[in-house]
């Protein structure tokens, strides 16, 4: 359990950080989406540009069987990398955007 919880924060640090370095388009919100309950963590982007509805995850994590589960990374940043600085094993992280058939080439976990 220590060791969820140890993941739970490095996940809403890393999380919140992102979404204070997101948009200077002041018609774009950066939302974060932090359900501690479930383990869902998410950046997104809603608003409006040019009269287009902007809407969409930036950024999805959970916490599954004690392992890190990046479910989507539409960013520039190497998550499952910064989280491993953070000292999270990569064996404890499942890069889920990947086919389970792929992940095993990936030098993380497989699930």
């Amino acid at each position: 359990m220590a060791r969820v919880d140890e993941y739970k924060k490095h996940i809403q640090s890393l999380i919140q950080e992102y979404a204070s370095l997101s948009s200077s388009d002041r018609e774009i919100e950066v939302e974060t989406i932090i359900d501690t309950e479930r383990h869902h963590y998410q950046v997104v982007n809603v608003g409006w540009v040019n009269n287009r509805r902007v809407y969409g995850c930036v950024l999805h994590i959970d916490l599954k069987n004690g392992k890190v589960w990046i479910q989507y990374n539409g960013t520039e940043m190497q998550v499952a990398e910064e989280l491993v600085k953070l000292g999270i094993p990569k064996d404890d992280i499942v890069l889920a955007f990947h086919s389970p058939y792929k992940r095993q080439f990936t030098g993380f976990a497989v699930s």
